[in-house]
């Protein structure tokens, strides 16, 4: 089967030529041509622009029948070839089998009967809950699935296990913590989920029941989307109900099952979060490869003119059943000779998520907080009247097979909506990156007196301004009749910042999420960070390290001494020397907010306010941070005055690296 969305049917073929791959050799630069021998003929060809040494690019010329053994450029009228030299990446050279292990640890202190407490077993972080005959100091035992070398035994005794019969009883250990905002994903004993649980410093739960119970806490409180899937009145898109539920009260399968196959096991899932990101990314990919639909069995070619590329991609893509996303896409650009290999997708994706997250589509707008960063615009059904939802649940599908497929999307979303789409926490302080202004004067509510806050006069509404007319939105019903005061302070702040993540955005959310979800299973999503997310979906960027140390400015007690300072001097040595192009990327992550570089360079590096504010290296004496600590509105990064590189590098590496889950030490 080869499916054919309703506007390919239009392209004239061409059955005399034909498309081929080349490899351009290692003396071409862009623009050059170079000889390649097609069909028994020796054929010029001329490298892209966009193409260098080592790459495959596509040529179509006629193609009559190749003298006998003569070996020609590859045929792109085939199935893909299939990859070579990674199969090895992951160490799949040992075949591993999963295994039901019993595990015993010992209840910690201050934890009551029936309740939950966290620890380490297998190499995962699991929640345990403690049986109601138990206590303090009790022994328990609990059963997980682990992945163990498949070496044809039926039982496997490792060091520092206990054997009690047949049944060998690994040791739990607890968990100490070390944490930015406490949020940790454990796999729950009692059905084997991944959920979310808050530690404080000694790796005590803070938080496991809802919040409501407590009241909003700007501080402790976190939520988590939630997206119901439902049954559309079209075979080919389901509908969903989207939420902010407490964090500590989501869930999402430890496991993938595709069509009553289990595809990918918990241990696995719970083994490759702890890996580093390119061996993440290689197992991401051949997970993929394998939840996808093989050439034999269906394949897609989509035809787009490129003077209506969007509205032609949107035809194409969202004329497609779920399955169809999962096949492999080749495109065809109408009137030009190009054929796809590979090089045309690349194309495709980049064209058209540039074009969807133009500002002047109306669907998406320059974050306030950081230009480079695209937020959902509360007013596109206004801006773009014609079904603006249509483009989001497109745009959630082209993310999603970009993801899929290993390719490079333009454009730079708001950190909160990688989030969204891997079930992370969000928290208030979250609102910083939407409207620093707002979120300084809401938390400034905390400091009144409860007694006075009813002066404020203030209620529970907010205002909204669509083009250029300013709107009263009731928070709650009625909202304009219920004063703030100091005993619903908390409901007023909670509420508000619903709203603001999520409320007046939610249908352009949950179509942009179910378009997403149509390609990728949110399960696969667990092994990434929200910081990685965006490095897997915009890519690591190219990073002019002149310009960035040049547009560097200097305060603190590094005022005087500047760059000439030591820890600068050790600094600029670690980022340049030490660090690969991944961190440095979650360097500007840590720092900036995003992953992405200005194109005019660091010198018009903006702040939240839309000014310029440069890269910022602030020091700091030592007995004030033992860790560097961003702050993402001002491009600034604060440096303790380490007495030595080593140190510095050290601290700096687990604190970009750990920046978005909080580290852990064992």
């Amino acid at each position: 089967g080869n499916n054919t969305a309703p506007q390919q049917q239009q392209q004239q073929q061409t059955p005399q030529m034909q498309a081929y791959n080349v490899r351009v050799p290692n003396h071409a630069r862009p623009g050059q041509t170079f000889a390649v021998s097609v069909s028994g003929r020796t054929i010029q060809v001329q490298c892209p622009q966009n193409a260098r040494p080592g790459m495959t690019v596509q040529i179509r010329v006629p193609a009559p029948t190749p003298p006998p053994g003569m070996q020609s450029a590859t045929n792109l009228n085939r199935p893909p070839e299939p990859r070579q030299g990674n199969n090895n990446r992951q160490g799949n050279a040992t075949n591993t089998r999963t295994v039901n292990q019993m595990f015993e640890v010992t209840v910690p202190r201050g934890v009551r009967p029936n309740q939950s407490f966290s620890l380490m077993a297998g190499g995962q972080r699991v929640l345990v809950a403690c049986p109601a005959n138990a206590g303090p100091g009790s022994r328990i035992r609990f059963q997980l699935p682990v992945s163990v070398p498949d070496n044809g035994s039926s039982s496997e005794t490792r060091s520092g296990s206990t054997t009690n019969g047949k049944d060998t009883v690994m040791q739990g250990q607890a968990m100490r913590y070390n944490t930015q905002d406490g949020w940790i994903r454990t796999v729950r004993v009692t059905d084997m989920k991944f959920t979310w649980i808050k530690v404080d410093q000694k790796g005590e739960i803070v938080s496991s029941s809802s919040s409501s119970s407590t009241g909003f806490d700007v501080d402790n409180t976190a939520y988590v989307r939630k997206l119901i899937f439902l049954q559309g009145n079209d075979k080919r898109m389901r509908t969903g109900k989207l939420s902010l539920v407490p964090a500590s009260e989501y869930s999402v399968d430890s496991d993938i099952i595709e069509k009553g196959k289990k595809m990918v096991e918990s241990s696995e899932l719970s083994r490759i979060q702890t890996q580093k990101f390119d061996a993440k990314t290689a197992w991401f990919l051949k997970t993929c490869k394998s939840l996808g639909v093989p050439w034999e069995e269906g394949h897609i070619r989509i035809a787009v003119r490129r003077q209506h590329l969007l509205s032609d991609s949107i035809e194409a893509v969202m004329s497609l059943g779920r399955d169809d996303l999962r096949k492999v896409w080749r495109f065809d650009f109408m009137g030009e000779l190009g054929i796809d290999a590979g090089g045309l997708a690349k194309e495709w994706f980049l064209l058209v998520t540039k074009a969807i997250f133009d500002a002047d589509s109306g669907l998406w707008l320059s974050s306030e907080g950081n230009q480079m960063l695209m937020r959902i615009n509360p007013a596109s059904e206004i801006s773009c009247p014609e079904d603006h939802l249509i483009y989001f649940r497109f745009l959630g599908r082209v993310l999603g097979k970009a993801l899929f497929d290993g390719q490079i999307v333009a454009g730079h979303m708001v950190q909160y909506l990688y989030k969204y789409m891997l079930g992370w926490p969000i928290t208030f302080d979250d609102l910083e990156s939407i409207d620093i202004e707002l979120y300084q004067n809401l938390k400034k509510l905390l400091d009144v007196k409860p007694e006075d806050v009813e002066y404020m006069c203030l209620d529970f509404t907010t205002t909204q301004k669509l083009l250029g007319d300013t709107n009263q939105v009731n928070l709650v019903p009625n909202g304009e009749d219920k004063a703030v005061t100091g005993e619903n302070l908390a409901e007023y702040l909670e509420v508000y910042f619903k709203y603001l993540m999520l409320e007046r955005i939610r249908p352009q959310v949950t179509e942009l999420l179910l378009g997403f979800y149509d390609v990728v299973p949110e399960p696969l999503l667990t092994v990434f960070d929200f910081q990685e997310l965006e490095l897997m979906m915009c890519g690591l960027p190219t990073i002019d390290l002149n310009d960035w140390m040049k547009h560097t400015q200097y305060v603190g007690t590094f005022a005087s001494t500047k760059a000439k300072s030591p820890v600068c001097k050790w600094f600029w040595d670690i980022v340049c020397n030490d660090f690969d192009q991944e961190t440095r990327a979650r360097l500007l992550q840590f720092v900036t907010g995003t992953s992405g570089v200005p194109s005019r360079g660091f010198s018009v590096l903006q702040g939240s306010d839309g000014n310029i504010k440069l890269f910022t290296l602030n020091g700091l004496n030592e007995s004030s941070s033992s860790y560097p600590r961003s702050h993402t509105c001002f491009n600034r990064l604060d440096l303790p005055n380490y007495r030595s590189k080593k140190d510095l590098k050290e601290k700096l590496t687990i604190a970009v690296k750990e920046c978005a889950t909080g580290f852990t030490m064992e």
